[in-house]
């Protein structure tokens, strides 16, 4: 008896503790994530505003970030010393590498380094130059086909920096471009084609965010009030046909034209292909392998969207997992051109293996300046960045309707300065301006425009924005030189584009307030052509 009354007594006191610890661990868990003092907080957007100010100052990017990053786990942990760490690896470094559509993209640049060392090893990029060398005759004709070639590869951002770079940067080296004006040329048709592109991983996001609408008729009616994407086309082609150059990109451009093509002293990709090329290549051995990338990427999308499964084409690529997808193509793209090579006999196999490190190895950059973009984002999210400007916007919703449109496109525009991403400045503004505009819906249309617009202008200009490290990846250019020298290219399309949402704000009409943005585009390049020749 004595020994089953002490079980029961063990067996009770068991539950209870149990109970006790269940409890506590209940309360542990409602307090597990407990927000930060400076939460939704002006304080919010201070982190990345000092990583910015830093590489803007000092020129070095890597220091910069890992700044900025630090300044939001202090902010966050409250300025422990055990909680800023921990934040800034495990809530920060760590989560984003652990994102399943971060490493997607991650692999797809390894992948995409390793086809173009690819090219570059078999002589396809230099046969190419050789080609572009008797076709294009002068610097003007070396910019425009950049520009006609980042137009026609619209499909996504990232795949267009890397290939319109790795294809034309042999001919505007040729015709002495400098590398800035190549990266501006190529960041200028990433995000702003992306963006007014129905067939895009671009598009699939904007009308992931329209909810309870129609979302991708809604992102066709906004096309032609997306004035900063369309004013930026406008003004790349009068900047290379009027030859108009002017702040730290002048600078550049005239070094360029005597010889130098980088003008700074760090050249950090100056030695970068240092392999054998072989000189027997063909253009079919560049043409082949970005036209395999293209349509399995177009493949690879169309395939997480479910097209294989019943799907329509343009539903398929709406709900189409970007990441996934450029994954996919890309893997296949570079089986096709592996086997290519082979079957020409242009290099063995193992010449196409040891160039998959080499295109590793020049990605790096890229990799780890993305790595800490992400992770930057990370703390401004924790930070709740996302819930302060949406109090903000709806703060203003009431008043000055007809304004609304152009006060959206600023707060786009910062938003997406300050966090380096235009994705989730859609995220944030689009469902806010859908629930604010239920009653209007041609103004709602004009502000989801703005949203758009504003997110890729403040993307276009941030120098911890994933398709500004993008683009100078692609060119191959030393990074802050390429935001220094683009962001007074891009602040004078943003203006612009600014007036223009007001025109658009009252008139509500594209064919009014469009034709109104490319004459005053077209007039101040003038004025500033004007004044450049006469300084």
């Amino acid at each position: 008896m004595k020994k089953v009354s002490r079980r029961k007594i063990v067996s009770v006191v068991s539950m209870v503790l149990l109970c006790v610890l269940m409890c506590s661990m209940t309360v542990f868990a409602a307090e597990e994530a407990p927000k930060p003092e400076l939460y939704a907080t002006f304080w919010a957007l201070v982190p990345p505003v000092v990583a910015i100010a830093l590489a803007l100052i000092t020129k070095e990017v890597y220091s910069s970030l890992f700044v900025g990053i630090l300044v939001g786990a202090l902010f966050y942990s409250g300025f422990s010393f055990e909680g800023t760490v921990t934040h800034i690896f495990q809530g920060g470094i760590i989560s984003v590498l652990s994102d399943e559509y971060n490493v997607g993209i991650l692999v797809f640049l390894v992948i995409l380094g390793a086809m173009v060392s690819l090219m570059n090893r078999a002589g396809g990029s230099a046969a190419f130059g050789r080609w572009a060398s008797q076709h294009i005759k002068t610097r003007v004709g070396a910019q425009l086909a950049t520009v006609v070639l980042g137009v026609l590869i619209f499909i996504d951002d990232y795949f267009n920096c890397l290939t319109v770079g790795s294809v034309m940067r042999p001919v505007t080296d040729k015709h002495n471009v400098s590398r800035a004006k190549l990266a501006y040329l190529i960041d200028s048709t990433a995000a702003p084609v992306c963006i007014i592109a129905p067939i895009s991983s671009w598009a699939a996001a904007v009308t992931g965010f329209v909810k309870g609408e129609d979302g991708f008729s809604i992102f066709i009616q906004a096309i032609p009030y997306n004035f900063y994407a369309l004013l930026t086309i406008v003004m790349m082609i009068a900047i290379v046909t009027m030859k108009v150059d002017y702040g730290p990109m002048k600078i550049h451009e005239d070094n360029a034209k005597k010889g130098d093509i980088y003008t700074t002293p760090d050249r950090p990709y100056e030695n970068a292909s240092t392999e054998v090329v072989n000189h027997n290549g063909k253009v079919i051995d560049l043409v082949i392998p970005i036209i395999s990338l293209i349509v399995c990427c177009v493949i690879g999308m169309i395939y997480t969207g479910g097209f294989f499964s019943g799907t329509d084409f343009v539903t398929a690529f709406s709900q189409s997992d970007a990441s996934v997808g450029l994954v996919l193509g890309s893997f296949f793209g570079l089986v096709i051109t592996i086997v290519l090579y082979m079957v020409r006999k242009v290099l063995s196999f193992s010449d196409c293996m040891s160039c998959i490190p080499e295109g590793f190895k020049a990605m790096v950059p890229a990799i780890m300046i993305l790595t800490f973009a992400w992770t930057l984002k990370a703390m401004t999210d924790s930070l709740g960045a996302a819930v302060y400007v949406e109090g903000l916007v709806k703060s203003s919703a009431g008043s000055l309707m007809n304004f609304l449109p152009a006060i959206i496109f600023l707060i786009g525009c910062l938003l997406a300065f300050a966090t380096g991403t235009s994705w989730g400045t859609f995220g944030i503004l689009i469902p806010i301006v859908v629930q604010a505009f239920a009653n209007d819906p041609k103004l709602m249309i004009i502000s989801i425009s703005a949203c758009m617009a504003g997110a890729v202008c403040g993307d276009h200009c941030s120098p911890i924005s994933d398709t500004t490290i993008m683009a100078s990846a692609g060119a191959q250019s030393n990074h802050v030189n390429h935001v220094s020298t683009q962001l007074p290219y891009a602040m004078t399309a943003a203006a612009v584009s600014f007036v223009t949402y007001i025109v658009a704000g009252f008139v509500q009409s594209a064919w009014i307030a469009l034709p109104f943005g490319i004459v005053l585009m077209l007039a101040v390049l003038f004025v500033i052509k004007k004044k450049t020749k006469s300084a």
